[in-house]
């Protein structure tokens, strides 16, 4: 059972990969109270797990009966990845938080990232949906079952902490070098955005 923890820790930390998911929240939050971003990353972490537990004890079912392949997951989340990563690199999403604060002065707002694009498809993607049902289905018993779900948790949580240490760590490198890291960061969620379509296309084709 020790292995199995340890095989599933690491391959949906890896999947879901929290360090790499922290910065791209950092900057899809730019502007948002310290509150709101803590809630928006617990909302979200909460949604990706109830998500994933979904897929882990039905996903075979579901996606049989609905006759879909993991592949069209894949390309479907590569392209809405890909739209968010066009906002990041030209600054779309700071245009519309202007925009809108204008217009609610007394109650400014920023738009709640926490169900999309965070919790579905950065943190349960293609990806991790996959990685979830191979492990729950190799587990034996609902034993097996339950040590894989450990194993989520405990990402989940480091995932959340690294979400909520994320901003105040892009907040020291100050605004000018944020929108950069933030435009970079926006050119490498573009390139996963592919590399997903692409895996898609190719498992789908080939």
């Amino acid at each position: 059972m020790v292995e199995l923890f340890l095989s599933a820790f690491v391959t949906l930390f890896v999947v879901i990969d929290p360090p790499g998911c922290a910065p791209i929240y950092a900057g899809l939050t730019t502007g948002a109270t310290p509150a709101h971003r803590r809630a928006m990353a617990l909302r979200a972490c909460v949604i990706a797990g109830a998500i994933l537990l979904v897929f882990a004890l039905f996903g075979e079912r579901l996606l049989a009966a609905l006759h879909i392949e993991l592949d069209a997951f894949r390309i479907a989340g590569g392209i809405m990845l890909f739209l968010i990563a066009l906002d990041m690199v030209f600054e779309k999403r700071t245009q519309r938080r202007e925009a809108r604060a204008e217009s609610l002065q007394k109650t400014p707002e920023i738009e709640d990232v926490s169900v999309f694009p965070m919790a579905m498809p950065m943190l349960a993607g293609p990806g991790a949906i996959a990685s979830i049902m191979l492990l729950v289905g190799s587990a034996e018993g609902v034993t097996g079952t339950l040590v894989v779900l450990a194993a989520l948790l405990l990402v989940l949580v480091l995932t959340l902490l690294a979400l909520w240490a994320a901003s105040p760590l892009m907040k020291l490198v100050g605004a000018r070098v944020e929108a950069v890291i933030t435009r970079l960061l926006g050119v490498l969620l573009a390139a996963l955005a592919a590399q997903y379509v692409i895996d898609g296309l190719r498992g789908s084709f080939v």
